[in-house]
């Protein structure tokens, strides 16, 4: 076949077209293939972030990072912890229980210095009893709203930090995608020199990089508002920087059933254990009219009916939490085989993608194609990484509502 130009640049396009291949798609399949999503080399964060860790390794859950100088090493551990000292919503939510308990115990040692004689009432009974429990009932309930208060902020935490680990992958994904639309307006601009491609396969592969560059500036800019937003989270300075390390949650199936985790929430839940003590209190209460009075009276009957809606209230509780630990089990379940879905797609992507650089390399695709199946790539790259950020979001919910 005789081509109109010389072997020398025929040669120039040829291995333009081989760099294309070689640098795009086929690096991405591979690593594909591997089941990773870890860096093959050492990625560079955006250098306003100064927080540079490769991408999360998807299927391994491990990710290799550059020492950094000015950045304090930050892990999913301990920005829980640091989350626990320095939440503003945290401390005055144990300043308040501090208070509530100083409050009752004015309140307890007034009933207890209650004189003998002064017991043979209902009322003086009540006051002493009643009252003693309704106080130590209060300094449970004060210490129980601390812990759910610490649980919503170890979920908060949890959210805010994999929102940046998500935010800075997906940095990595669209400095990627640029780099393959440059090497595509490469192989346009060789191809046009020799007189293969036509003007307007230059400009397609040239909106493809305006494109793509359009992208790394926004994920740029989704990286810097990750980080504010979880350091205004943990209580801490919002310019402060940080050395992500990154570690996923296990993303096999959970091993418990949902009739085992809802047993589970059962027990530990905080909510729980406030309806429970509360009937506690109720049968306190008719217990001291029986003893004292007659539990046919007003007061008896109403006792009784209190009774009677503590266990109702402690019934409806438990439907409450079943149903949030079904729901949680069933969203994590979902979110789970979303992952194995999203990763086929990303996988036929990439071929898709080498494929077609394969024929605009014989003539047989227009750069548009290529830009297209680019896109296509990086779209699906992009809804691979969601889907592992919302699995990791649905353990977190899940583990929450277990009251772990």
């Amino acid at each position: 076949m005789n081509f109109p130009y010389s072997s020398k640049k025929w040669m120039t396009i040829s291995l333009a077209a081989v760099l294309t291949t070689a640098i795009g798609a086929g690096t991405l399949t591979a690593s594909a293939n591997t089941g990773s999503e870890a860096a093959k080399t050492t990625a560079t964060a955006p250098t306003q972030a100064q927080a540079t860790p490769n991408k999360v390794a998807a299927e391994t859950g491990t990710t290799a990072t550059p020492a950094a100088t000015t950045a304090e090493e930050l892990t999913l551990e301990k920005a829980i912890e640091q989350a626990l000292k320095t939440n503003v919503t945290l401390e005055n939510a144990r300043i308040d229980a501090k208070n509530a308990d100083l409050n009752q115990a004015l309140s307890y040692k007034t009933n207890a210095d209650m004189p003998e004689e002064m017991r043979d009432t209902l009322e003086a009974a009540k006051a002493k009893q009643v009252g003693n429990a309704q106080g130590e009932l209060t300094k449970k309930l004060n210490a129980l709203a601390v812990t759910a208060t610490e649980s919503k902020i170890k979920l908060g935490a949890q959210n805010a930090f994999y929102n940046l680990i998500f935010a800075q992958d997906d940095y990595q994904l669209k400095k990627q995608s640029l780099q393959r639309a440059e090497q595509q307006l490469k192989v346009a601009k060789a191809a046009f020199d020799v007189g293969t491609k036509a003007k307007t396969d230059v400009l397609q592969a040239e909106m493809g990089v305006a494109g793509a560059q359009a992208a790394l500036t926004q994920a740029e800019n989704s990286v810097q508002v990750a980080i504010m937003d979880l350091n205004d989270f943990l209580g801490v300075d919002l310019t402060k920087k940080w050395n992500v390390k990154s570690s996923n949650k296990q993303t096999a199936p959970v091993t418990m059933t949902m009739e085992q985790a809802q047993t589970q929430a059962l027990s530990k839940r905080v909510e729980m254990t406030k309806v429970q003590e509360e009937l506690k209190l109720a049968e306190l209460n008719v217990k001291l009219i029986n003893e004292y009075s007659f539990l046919s009276t007003m007061p008896g009957k109403i006792a009784r009916n209190n009774v009677e809606k503590a266990e109702k209230t402690i019934e409806e509780q438990k439907r409450t939490i079943s149903k949030e630990v079904a729901q949680a089990y069933l969203n994590l379940d979902a979110a789970r085989q979303s992952i194995d879905f999203q990763k086929k797609a990303k996988d036929s992507a990439a071929e898709s993608y080498r494929l077609t650089n394969l024929r605009f390399e014989n003539g047989l695709a227009t750069t548009l194609e290529v830009v297209q199946a680019e896109e296509e790539l990086s779209s699906r790259e992009n809804q691979y990484q969601k889907a592992i950020l919302s699995y990791n979001l649905a353990v977190v919910n899940f583990e929450n509502t277990l009251g772990n």
